[in-house]
């Protein structure tokens, strides 16, 4: 069994009984759009597993550090993930779906009576990774010219003036326009 795998216990199949479980995560690199990151260290997570009548609600949090590179000056940065992890599991496949759920938004509790909480971890983390990594909010980038790291100081280069680079734009001839 790995390490993101709980078995349910018999005594959580009485309604309104709750468990406790906690462990560790090894994610190593994840991808979330053009972006990775990587968890030099496992992650810990820790979930409450709550009969609710008919199923078994899931939740709790995963937690680490990450590592991924800035969107702007491309350096390698760390940052604290915590991520709130979150299934329902219904016990009979037969029976309806829940009333409020859409059919992706549960699972089926396997015969097994084991649940693999990976899936669950990772949609947490995902959920958390932003969507444009900054090593810092006021990150100055690289300069379009050299390619230095603008945040070590500047480099030299002569300020570009973008109006001159740049092609006309198709809606010039609209500047002058009374749009009344």
């Amino acid at each position: 069994m790995n390490e993101t795998s709980i078995h349910i216990p018999s005594e959580l199949f009485a309604p309104a009984e709750s468990s406790h479980f906690e462990g560790i995560y090894v994610a190593g690199v994840m991808k979330a759009g053009p972006d990775l990151y990587d968890f030099a260290a496992p992650l810990a997570w820790q979930v409450d597993v709550t009969n609710t009548g008919d199923a078994l609600l899931v939740t709790g949090t995963v937690e680490g550090e990450a590592k991924t590179s800035c969107a702007r000056c491309v350096d390698d940065f760390a940052f604290a993930v915590t991520g709130e992890i979150e299934g329902y599991y219904v016990f009979d496949a037969e029976s309806a779906s829940p009333d409020d759920l859409e059919g992706d938004e549960f699972d089926v509790l396997p015969e097994s009576n084991t649940i693999d909480l990976a899936p669950l971890i990772t949609a947490a983390l995902l959920v958390e990774f932003p969507l444009v990594p900054l090593c810092e909010e006021a990150c100055r980038g690289l300069c379009p010219t050299c390619g230095a790291n603008l945040n070590d100081g500047d480099c030299g280069c002569e300020p570009v003036d973008e109006e001159e680079d740049t092609p006309p734009s198709p809606f010039a001839a609209l500047k002058g326009f009374p749009f009344e």
